[in-house]
């Protein structure tokens, strides 16, 4: 800890490289973990069937049935790590907030410079007219919502299995991890793609890469500083 809190003090343009297990102390299950979601099936299909952009044109009351069960938690609050970073960010330390979450908890903590890889589960749209829909109108809708001006279906804008990344949104993100003299990641394992190859936009040199994760990463053999623990704990205890 005394390591890591050096490394925030020194740093004048830090990135911060999240994933699932930021959100866990927010009541967001981490789904990769071994009895997470990924690791059942439903209907005997797996989770990146159904979270699948072919899954949702071929079986949308399916495909809704299982994201409003499982993909959206609309009771959860930014917690200790999401304020944490929101305090870095007023301070002009934090240069940048890169997320694999959908679940928009950094910006409602106050974070603004977010790119938020995967979507936001806060921001639909009609696929057939574009109309933008809050969070709110796909937990109204009892079952596909369709949008009341045209009748299509509203879609999550979120990043669903077999669809490309967002180009403005990867771009700056690894323009940000580039430019950055210290890359903190946490919470995630590096296992997904693209996303997880970003990391290699990170120069090393004299700059610091910090690694908070319950488990091992590809990155922790060349990270400056490796941290085991509860996420929400030892951000807590840092002096921001």
């Amino acid at each position: 800890m005394k390591t890591l809190q050096q490394i925030v003090d020194m740093s004048k343009r830090i990135v911060f490289f999240g994933g699932a297990g930021v959100s866990v102390a927010s009541g967001i299950p981490d789904f990769r973990s071994a009895d997470g979601l990924f690791a059942r099936e439903y209907e005997g299909l797996t989770v990146e069937m159904m979270l699948s952009e072919s899954f949702f044109y071929l079986h949308p009351d399916r495909f809704y049935a299982f994201y409003k069960k499982h993909m959206i938690h609309p009771q959860a609050r930014p917690n200790a790590v999401h304020r944490a970073l929101a305090q870095l960010e007023q301070q002009g330390k934090l240069a940048g907030l890169v997320t694999q979450n959908i679940d928009g908890l950094h910006r409602q903590a106050g974070n603004r410079l977010v790119y938020e890889l995967h979507g936001s589960i806060h921001e639909n749209h009609c696929l057939e007219c574009g109309r933008f829909f809050p969070l709110e109108a796909i937990l109204a809708a009892p079952g596909v919502p369709v949008c009341p001006d045209c009748g299509g279906v509203i879609k999550p804008s979120v990043v669903l299995y077999g669809e490309p990344l967002d180009h403005y949104v990867s771009t700056g993100a690894c323009r940000e991890i580039s430019r950055c003299d210290a890359l903190i990641v946490a919470g995630t394992s590096l296992q997904v793609e693209p996303a997880a190859s970003f990391l290699s936009y990170f120069r090393g040199g004299s700059r610091e890469l910090v690694v908070i994760n319950k488990e091992e990463t590809p990155a922790d053999a060349r990270a400056t500083l490796v941290l085991r623990g509860d996420l929400e704990a030892i951000f807590a205890s840092l002096q921001i």
